[in-house]
């Protein structure tokens, strides 16, 4: 799901900042920033992600990341990296969200173009035309999405059913595998951009799950339940076009088998109904392909996607999700009447009153719209950015909002610090939504 949206200023991030204190909740911050400086050139074909402390030391650069992305990447559920945010882990949410933002790029929303809904981009080029150059990586497998919602004939370009979502890259630089500490494959998942998309998320209640019960849990006597259309635009294909699910799982177990003897890690990264799309993938991709892989899911303002029972079959896999969530941004909360988390059910109830009619609760329950929060959050919010001139249920959930406060975030304490400027390579200054 993205909204379109005119963003106020493009996400990019001052090159040489002033050194501030460490923590400017009430200052003023300015409305424009400088491009990164052109000819400056890091060891690596990224850039390297360089951060003022804020308290009066030089900037420094984010090393070691051979040896602890296994920790940004959840061995140890993200303890005592996400608040405070931890460098060297900001600079990888970052990374990642650009990949995702190449997806928005690539893909040709308008309903005019004689290419709508597929690929703007040839693979050989499509990471440096959407405007990451020279990152490493290769396009190796597009990815589509497809709608099992009927649409009449007369809906033209509308009601295509298949659209292009995203695509699979792998790290195939010797520079950037080394740097990186292993070889990495990247699944990029792009928000709504169709109508049928639209539609399918429309279609909130909760449905079985049809791949991957890990097991009768004791305490968990409900099966595995997720969103329906989101399962509906991961499964269904057509007879041109396999599902997103068999695209994903052949490409990585083709990926899986080529590179057996060496570090392999799988991140799954999405926006809005990508992030939900990224958690079902990853769930299936546990299930089906028996190897030892390390996969995360990255995700960027990602509504809910399924039960109880559904969370605790991810967290017996060992998946590691790291959600990235706006505060102020509405999607992220929903869909769902109730979210099975105790903190959550109470917050929920005193809103509501002390006393929810029992009537109510079995009327959700048997509509099946008992959802849970899935993941470890990194929690943000739009109103600790003075940047940000006005809050509205689109500039909340806009990608660019959320790598504007990944940027800022410092901790619960200082939630935004104005001399956290990032230099980062220009491919990943990220353009406004058109």
């Amino acid at each position: 799901m993205r909204l379109s949206t005119k963003w106020i200023q493009p996400f990019s991030p001052m090159a040489n900042p002033p050194l501030e204190p460490s923590c400017r909740w009430s200052c003023a911050v300015p409305m424009k920033t400088a491009q990164p400086t052109r000819g400056t050139r890091a060891s690596s074909k990224w850039e390297r992600l360089v951060i003022d402390s804020g308290e009066g030391r030089q900037p420094r650069s984010l090393s070691q990341l051979d040896k602890r992305w296994m920790e940004y990447h959840g061995s140890k559920n993200w303890e005592g990296l996400l608040d405070p945010l931890d460098d060297g882990l900001r600079g990888e949410i970052i990374r990642y969200g650009s990949f995702v933002e190449a997806a928005y790029q690539c893909f040709d929303s308008d309903p005019s173009s004689p290419s709508y809904a597929t690929r703007r981009y040839a693979d050989n080029s499509s990471l440096e035309q959407a405007g990451i150059n020279e990152s490493g990586y290769r396009v190796t497998k597009n990815l589509h999405a497809t709608s099992s919602i009927p649409m009449p004939r007369w809906t033209g370009q509308i009601g295509v059913r298949s659209s292009w979502i995203g695509y699979v890259a792998v790290c195939e630089d010797q520079n950037e595998i080394s740097r990186l500490g292993r070889r990495d494959v990247v699944i990029s998942l792009r928000g709504t951009g169709t109508c049928l998309e639209w539609l399918e998320n429309l279609r909130a209640t909760l449905t079985h799950c049809p791949f991957g019960n890990v097991s009768n849990a004791k305490g968990q006597n409900d099966d595995p339940m997720v969103e329906t259309g989101v399962l509906s635009l991961y499964t269904s294909s057509t007879s041109v076009c396999p599902s997103l699910q068999q695209s994903i799982t052949d490409e990585i177990l083709r990926i899986v088998q080529t590179y057996s003897d060496e570090p392999l890690s799988v991140t799954i990264t999405g926006h809005s109904l990508g992030a939900s799309l990224a958690i079902l993938a990853a769930y299936d991709i546990k299930t089906t392909i028996k190897h030892a892989l390390h996969l995360s899911v990255i995700s960027f303002g990602g509504p809910r996607v399924g039960n109880r029972s559904f969370r605790h079959n991810l967290e017996l896999q060992g998946t590691k999700i790291l959600r990235i969530v706006n505060s102020d941004d509405l999607i992220t909360k929903v869909p769902g009447f109730f979210v099975e988390d105790h903190d959550d059910v109470a917050q929920e109830q005193k809103a509501r009153g002390p006393h929810l009619h029992r009537w109510i609760k079995k009327h959700v329950n048997d509509n099946q719209w008992v959802y849970a929060n899935i993941g470890h959050e990194l929690r943000l919010s739009s109103r600790a950015s003075l940047q940000l001139n006005s809050i509205n249920v689109a500039t909340c959930h806009d990608l660019k909002t959320y790598l504007h406060l990944v940027n800022g975030f410092v901790s619960s304490t200082c939630p935004f610090r104005a001399s956290a400027r990032m230099m980062l390579k220009k491919a990943t200054a990220i353009p406004p939504t058109q």
